[in-house]
């Protein structure tokens, strides 16, 4: 069962998605990504691709997070999203982009007036398995970096068993933690030298 950690809509339930084409991020990896990111979620703009039904999008927004973009193109899972959205009543600090996100990510962020202070980045691991890194740096990764705030951060799910270069482009790994077969992995811009 999905659910909200904490915050003002702790204990909320979210509809799940009707398919297992997605994997929901557990409560208990759900509760060690928040307890990281800690103060920094407050007032903080973020972006939630591959969100499925909204898990992580949604409970930044529940812990005082000022808005949240979210990024999907499956249909049937978008339309639980709203609803998750609207039950919590956050429809004035959402915005959803409905699409292939290698292919319109940097017009979306275009539109975009403020920094991203925190931008989720957990596509299915299917997808990612066919990911060569170059594009994936070049269509993600890099919009992102260019988009971030100065002390923003991208927290990027994927296989634990997966071979990240240490740069995606102008980011930096500065940490990875496992949890049983999946990993956190948290980019920052990189230095410039």
């Amino acid at each position: 069962m999905m659910r909200i950690i904490s915050g003002q809509h702790k204990g909320r339930r979210l509809l799940p998605p009707k398919n297992s084409a997605t994997r929901p991020i557990t409560s208990r990896v759900k509760t060690a990504l928040f307890s990281i990111l800690a103060e920094s979620v407050t007032d903080a703009v973020v972006v939630d691709l591959f969100c499925g039904t909204g898990t992580l999008g949604l409970e930044a927004l529940s812990r005082a997070a000022r808005c949240c973009r979210f990024a999907e193109r499956d249909r049937t899972v978008l339309s639980r999203l709203k609803r998750n959205i609207e039950a919590m009543d956050l429809t004035d600090r959402c915005r959803i982009w409905r699409g292939d996100i290698m292919r319109y990510l940097r017009r979306w962020l275009d539109e975009m007036d403020d920094p991203i202070d925190l931008a989720f980045v957990d596509p299915p691991y299917a997808l990612t398995d066919r990911w060569r890194w170059g594009q994936a740096g070049e269509k993600i990764f890099t919009p992102l970096a260019e988009k971030l705030a100065d002390d923003g951060q991208v927290i990027f799910r994927c296989r634990r068993n997966i071979v990240l270069p240490d740069t995606l482009r102008p980011l930096s790994v500065r940490q990875r933690r496992d949890y049983g077969k999946m990993s956190l992995v948290f980019m920052s811009r990189a230095a410039r030298s």
